[in-house]
């Protein structure tokens, strides 16, 4: 049996995986295991307070936005977990429950 990491936050021996991340059932933190992701791979990507952004947050759409090509609206306060960051102007890749794949900009969202 493999012997999972500490919370980095609190120390908290009982984090579980989910996915590519652990997740700290006592603070709730979610990161990824530090040999996991290169430093020279970190994109700088920040919310619209300007919170930095990692691969697999949780964060939450700000305002409404147009869905391109469908007649459907996300709605603000919609929830989006797991994301990933990559580079362009739309720099998060998600799937968001009953729309499917997406790509938003940051600039829209805040962290949970």
């Amino acid at each position: 049996m493999a012997t999972l990491p500490n919370c980095p936050q609190c120390s908290s021996p009982y984090t579980y995986e989910d996915g590519l991340q652990y997740v700290c059932p006592e603070c709730g933190y979610e990161f990824m295991e530090a040999g996991d992701v290169s430093d020279t791979e970190q994109l700088d990507v920040k919310d619209a307070n300007g919170n930095p952004l990692q691969d697999g947050d949780t964060v939450t759409i700000i305002k409404d936005l147009k869905v391109k090509g469908s007649s459907a609206l996300l709605k603000m306060g919609t929830k989006v977990k797991g994301i990933r960051l990559s580079d362009g102007d739309h720099n998060i890749d998600c799937k968001i429950p009953g729309f499917g794949a997406m790509q938003l900009k940051s600039e829209f969202v805040k962290k949970n």
